[in-house]
């Protein structure tokens, strides 16, 4: 593996062509922090091309594959997800609708090329990193293609189904059998044509995010527009930073100020994220050395293009003895797309929803070669496997004993709204 630093004259012109040069081949993951920099993530622009070792299992265990899958090729970028559907080999669990998209439960590649791009400067890794930029600078970006999809666009969970499904959930709450239960619902195409590059490129333009993400295998891609972290892994360090808690944008600054003051006082969402904190702390004990476990950051609001967001954060030092994806298994899947307490709560979700969740509500990231990783929460986020034509996004929210289902329903709509604006439908 040769490495290349290269000077950049227009870091942007550079990245939308190597983001076209990268889409050519059979495996890309391509990972945009939008200029959204915090603390905890040290990337702005990653791309991984080209694949020199899979991993793709079938049957059980497939966490423990997966670390030696990650033992096996050190040093190196490996980037790839891990499908919600993996807790039925982690808890007494099972999912009961069919795989419609064709997507594994979990996907990594070793990248044959490596880019990491900075506001000046590419490091790029490969076996003739000289030919490959050579190749980028050549390459044609088609900025004003359309993400062209063509297919009907329908709902698998209708309103009068949805009010039922959230009807009962709240029996169950006031029953006892859980405080919290995040219900999804899925929208689906069949037979569907699609772009998949530039459904991305107008997505990340509609709504820009922390976690943005266009990742390709063959013909199956998954187009991300993700706000959350699930868990990341900085030397010793385990950090989640869940969302609970959701509201729009306002029309003008001053619309804009006083929903991000209801929000941040609203008592419904702050017990909701709070709920999931808990939850979250108690995944991480599993990891953590004793006492260690800590909510740093509780219910920050953070401004997106298209909503506004309740996010904490919980880290906890890592326990001698416990290996690197046994930290992410002991917090999967996601606490915030699942409810409290978590195995109840997905019990649940298996009854009431009618569609597989699959890569959705997973997590999608890669390990690093310094032995860390980032994995966002697949949320915002649209599936399509071009072999078969199914297109497929889900969302969702939390029900809770006091959630109004209306609200739910229409929130619902509202962290699809840049998916529908991409795929040119409006319901």
């Amino acid at each position: 593996m040769v490495s290349l630093a290269y000077h950049l004259d227009d870091s942007e012109a550079f990245t939308q062509k190597a983001l076209q040069w990268a889409a050519q081949f059979d495996h890309v993951c391509y990972l945009d922090s939008n200029g959204y920099r915090d603390n905890y993530g040290n990337i702005s622009v990653f791309i991984a091309v080209g694949a020199t070792a899979i991993f793709n299992p079938g049957g059980d265990n497939i966490f423990s594959a997966l670390q030696r899958f990650v033992d096996a090729y050190p040093n190196t970028w490996i980037p790839g997800y891990l499908g919600y559907d993996l807790k039925n080999e982690l808890e007494d669990l099972q999912s009961q609708h069919p795989n419609r998209t064709g997507f594994p439960d979990a996907y990594f590649f070793v990248p044959r090329y490596t880019l990491l791009i900075g506001q000046y400067n590419v490091e790029i890794k490969g076996p003739e990193p000289e030919r490959a930029v050579a190749q980028i600078e050549a390459t044609n970006v088609q900025e004003d293609e359309s993400p062209g999809f063509r297919g009907r666009l329908k709902y698998r969970m209708n309103k009068t189904t949805y009010f039922a499904a959230f009807a009962s959930l709240q029996d169950h709450i006031r029953q006892g059998d859980a405080y919290e239960v995040n219900l999804c619902q899925e929208f689906y195409a069949e037979k569907a044509a699609l772009n998949p590059l530039a459904a991305y490129r107008r997505l990340n333009e509609v709504s820009p995010t922390p976690f943005s993400c266009f990742f390709k295998f063959g013909s199956k891609y998954i187009l991300s527009a993700s706000p959350e972290r699930f868990l990341s892994k900085n030397g010793n360090t385990l950090l989640s930073q869940p969302i609970k808690g959701t509201a729009p944008r306002g029309k003008d600054a001053t619309e804009d100020e006083r929903i991000k003051v209801a929000l941040a006082t609203n008592p419904k969402e702050i017990s909701e994220n709070i709920m999931i904190v808990d939850l979250v702390r108690n995944d991480l004990t599993r990891s953590a050395s004793p006492g260690t476990v800590k909510a740093s950051q509780l219910l920050q609001i953070h401004s997106f293009r298209q909503v506004h967001q309740l996010i904490s954060t919980v880290t906890c030092q890592i326990r001698e003895g416990v290996d690197t994806v046994e930290t992410l298994q002991n917090t999967f899947p996601p606490g915030s797309m699942t409810g409290a307490p978590k195995i109840s709560a997905m019990k649940l979700i298996d009854h009431y929803e009618n569609s597989r969740r699959g890569v959705y509500s997973g997590g999608l990231g890669y390990f690093s070669p310094q032995g860390n990783y980032d994995f966002s929460v697949v949320i915002r986020t649209l599936l399509y496997n071009a072999e078969n034509g199914y297109l497929s996004f889900h969302t969702g929210g939390a029900i809770t004993d006091n959630a109004d289902p209306e609200k739910e329903y229409n929130e619902c709509l509202l962290k699809g709204k840049a998916l529908f604006e991409v795929l040119k439908r409006n319901y």
